[in-house]
């Protein structure tokens, strides 16, 4: 079966920028600063790992990715601007603009986040092995990654009417078939959204 893309709503995403944190969790800040990063740039959690202060262009962010080695330039926005001024000041190892974690660990540190946030959505998970169909539900929390940011950002700016060559330009994706999954999530969304219009009228 196709794998799910799991992404996080608006409500979800602006639950994760509001959070406040506690003696004990705050370790978790930083990964939220990174992730909501990621999903309001369309970054993979390597290339903002990677990202250096002089990647930063005054309003946008010039960098070379680490997977394609692609070099694309993402325009700031007033979230993305506002995380990169709060470690404006902090030392990190290579003049690095952000903190970063080992991919494991911040996956590990991400999924604990999301459970602190309620983001506890069932989903169901479908496998196959030959004709034997296996389902799994799973709490969203369980399901989200480091690249859950990446496809938070691209369906969020689809969602928002944003065009797909515009977003392909900042994601980096090289083929409109690469985008279609994305696609059809927002018009399954947009779909569900229409039938809302039907209360009007009882």
């Amino acid at each position: 079966t196709q794998k799910k893309v799991i992404y996080l709503t608006k409500e979800e995403l602006l639950t994760l920028i509001n959070m406040t944190f506690d003696d004990d969790s705050r370790y978790l800040e930083s990964v939220r600063d990174v992730f909501v990063f990621c999903c309001f740039t369309g970054l993979r959690y390597s290339d903002a790992c990677n990202l250096r202060r002089h990647d930063i262009k005054g309003e946008c962010i010039e960098v070379t990715t680490v997977k394609t080695e692609d070099s694309i330039i993402i325009e700031l926005n007033d979230v993305s601007k506002r995380i990169l001024e709060r470690y404006n000041g902090i030392d990190f190892p290579g003049d690095r603009a952000l903190p970063s974690l080992a991919n494991q660990n911040f996956n590990r540190n991400l999924k604990a986040l999301c459970k602190l946030a309620g983001i506890c959505e069932k989903i169901r998970i479908t496998t196959y092995k030959g004709n034997e169909r296996h389902d799994e539900i799973k709490e969203k929390w369980e399901l989200i990654g480091s690249h859950c940011g990446r496809r938070t950002f691209i369906v969020n700016a689809l969602s928002m009417g944003i065009a797909p060559s515009v977003v392909m330009s900042w994601s980096g994706h090289a083929s409109y078939s690469s985008m279609k999954p994305y696609i059809d999530i927002v018009d399954s969304v947009k779909a569900k959204e229409m039938t809302k219009f039907n209360q009007l009228i009882k």
